[in-house]
């Protein structure tokens, strides 16, 4: 087999394995020429026949009749399920599943450090990959979508905080983008729908629409350290849902306006046990796609109710033309001047789902009533009418006046309970406030008649609907 140019060809400083072979061969045996070299190959390989050598393979064999050691020089190519802890030079092709931004951090001795964290699969398995300092930033890595194709040159593995194999980039490795053919699946293959996950699965690609609100966390991670996140709901193809939470983001990645019932797609996230059931977690590396636009556009709802300064904002609920109804965070004041039954139009900051922000960006003002805007008495539900996973506002008689408990999760955290029995003419129905909502029912008795307003219905025990308080809800004794 004659040598081409091409393989002799050097591309910067990413040798192929045959490159570092032979350069190794002319380091110590300079006398020999590539015509030598290529003569040497093809006797070998006629000699051994057909069917077992490559050109590096021959390469080898012919350092080793040279009396030269290429151990060190040879790489290993294998794929992700093959890695182990200790592994060094080791070349991976597979496809990006996703990526974080460059974080720094400090070493013990205070000086600082670069990383970026990405996950990767092939059709074996997925593993995590950690970019050390200046590989952090690598040229081109920003560019970098789920579902391209790379190689990683030269890493070494290491044990994660649970054990598992780790792919480490450091100062002797690299990334390179290719676009050739691969059989590794497209991103779009690994897609599951959210009804289908299952318990203690990681890295994978699901599929949902927005159920709900989106909801921001403030938390403080392991290291004392203040946090973020993001909390929705996926409803999946079934009709059910999965509570989601996604760690270290916030809604400035989002798009200013998120439809109801967006479609969402999220790239590398797990599942667990939470105190809902199976949840599904992701962290900052996550990447989340959702419909949605850029920018928002005046709405128009009767104020249904108000609680004013709720930590630091005033929250109220609206209805719109269509009787949906529209959580206003309002983080300005814009809302002071408001009362219950006004109808206003006001130009959100942002719209995720029926969830409404106002801040300085936003303007409210009250309107004339409008006709098309349903009256709050036309909001009313009867219990024996009320479904799953709906929000709701009812009119109701206490049998049981309210009872506090307090109440010790799975994790060991112990939170409060206050629940009360209610009924209208169709049906009776526990009507529960969980850790700040439980207050909500503070000083009320049996025989009351109460309005409700902005109530969820969700299972509980034995299986049977109840209605759940949430940071929205009022309740308004009734005189009659």
């Amino acid at each position: 087999m004659l040598i081409r140019d091409e393989k002799w060809k050097i591309k910067g400083s990413n040798l192929s394995e045959f490159e570092e072979l032979l350069e190794k061969i002319q380091e110590q045996k300079p006398e020999l020429t590539k015509q030598d070299i290529d003569d040497k190959i093809k006797q070998k390989m006629e000699k051994i026949g057909p069917g077992y050598l490559t050109d590096e393979g021959a390469l080898f064999l012919i350092a080793g009749d040279l009396g030269i050691s290429l151990k060190q020089n040879l790489k290993t190519e294998i794929g992700l399920k093959d890695i182990y802890v200790g592994a060094k030079d080791v070349s991976i092709e597979s496809r990006v599943l996703n990526i974080s931004p460059t974080k720094q951090f400090s070493r013990k001795d205070g000086s600082p450090f670069l990383l970026r964290t990405m996950t990767v699969y092939d059709n074996d398995s997925t593993v995590s990959v950690k970019l050390w300092d200046e590989k952090a930033n690598l040229p081109g890595i920003e560019d970098l979508k789920p579902g391209d194709l790379i190689k990683i040159i030269k890493a070494y593995v290491k044990a994660d905080l649970n054990g598992s194999p780790t792919l480490n980039v450091g100062s002797g490795s690299n990334i390179e983008s290719t676009n050739k053919e691969s059989k590794i699946r497209a991103v779009d293959e690994l897609t599951i729908d959210v009804s289908e996950v299952k318990e203690n699965q990681n890295n994978i690609v699901v599929s949902g629409k927005i159920d709900g609100n989106i909801t921001t966390l403030q938390f403080t991670n392991r290291r004392g350290e203040p946090g973020k996140g993001l909390r929705m709901r996926l409803k999946g193809k079934e009709g059910s849902t999965k509570g989601v939470v996604i760690w270290g983001k916030d809604e400035s990645f989002l798009p200013k306006v998120i439809s109801q019932n967006a479609k969402v797609r999220l790239l590398g996230v797990r599942t667990k046990i939470g105190n809902q059931g199976l949840e599904i977690h992701g962290n900052e590396a996550t990447l989340v796609e959702i419909e949605g636009g850029k920018e928002s556009e005046p709405i128009i709802v009767r104020i249904a109710s108000i609680k004013r300064n709720d930590g630091d904002k005033t929250s109220a609920i609206g209805i719109d033309n269509k009787k949906n109804m529209m959580y206003l965070s309002d983080f300005s004041n814009m809302l002071d001047s408001i009362n219950v039954e006004d109808v206003i139009e006001c130009m959100p900051s942002q719209v995720f789902g029926n969830a409404v922000t106002l801040n300085h960006d936003s303007f409210v003002r009250k309107i004339d009533d409008d006709q098309n805007i349903p009256e709050l008495s036309s909001l009313r539900t009867k219990i024996s009418e009320i479904e799953l996973e709906n929000n709701y506002c009812v009119e109701a008689i206490i049998l049981k006046e309210p009872e506090k408990r307090e109440i010790q999760t799975k994790t060991g955290e112990t939170i409060l309970l206050s629940e009360m029995f209610v009924e209208d003419d169709s049906g009776q129905i526990w009507i529960k406030g969980w850790r700040n909502q439980a207050i909500l029912l503070d000083g009320l008795s049996s025989g009351e008649i109460i309005s409700v307003t902005a109530v969820n219905a969700k299972a509980g025990l034995e299986g049977r609907t109840e209605l759940f308080l949430t940071p929205f809800s009022t309740i308004v004794k009734k005189n009659y």
